[in-house]
């Protein structure tokens, strides 16, 4: 059996030809199509309660609020259930964001916990993203990462029941991610 990577460049222009159907949910992942999970319920209240306590920060201009849209990873893009970006007078509308511009990313883990920690979390370290986190709902914590390092994170953090996040001035408890 022969592997084929494909390039970021190639993903885009099979998107744009149509060659996958709207509604898929890819990643492109270091050259390979992964195909994403389908959402839960659970899953998508957690990232509307997230949308909804970031979205006063990006009314005020402080950061671009981005939701389960590309952002590219060195030679990946991956799709982030929220990504609070840089603001960008042009709002990226002439490419899609990139690490560099990412301030904060959150992954939502119904079922993807381990495809999170072992394949998307050393990406964004690579890349340089300041900031992850990751909500694993089956474990019932959420799991904080700061100041890459490599492919691997300086400080991690495990926050249960009882706890609150907080970024840029906005405090979450952490049952309303649980």
């Amino acid at each position: 059996m022969t592997r084929h990577k494909i390039s970021l460049e190639e993903f885009h222009r099979m998107v744009e030809a149509g060659v996958f159907p709207e509604d898929s949910r890819l990643e492109l992942v270091e050259g390979d199509l992964v195909e994403m999970s389908p959402i839960g319920p659970k899953h998508a209240a957690i990232v509307r309660r997230l949308t909804a306590r970031f979205a006063p920060l990006a009314a005020r201009g402080e950061v671009l609020l981005s939701v389960q849209n590309p952002l590219v990873v060195g030679s990946s893009e991956l799709y982030p259930d929220l990504a609070l970006l840089r603001p960008e007078p042009e709002g990226y509308a002439s490419r899609h964001p990139e690490a560099k511009d990412a301030l904060l990313v959150v992954e939502v883990a119904e079922s993807s916990l381990r495809y999170d920690l072992q394949v998307k979390l050393p990406l964004y370290a690579k890349a340089g993203v300041p900031e992850v986190w990751l909500v694993d709902l089956l474990g019932r914590r959420v799991l904080l990462h700061r100041r890459p390092e490599g492919e691997g994170y300086r400080e991690e953090e495990t926050l249960g029941p009882g706890l609150k996040l907080a970024f840029l001035g906005v405090e979450i408890p952490t049952e309303a991610l649980l």
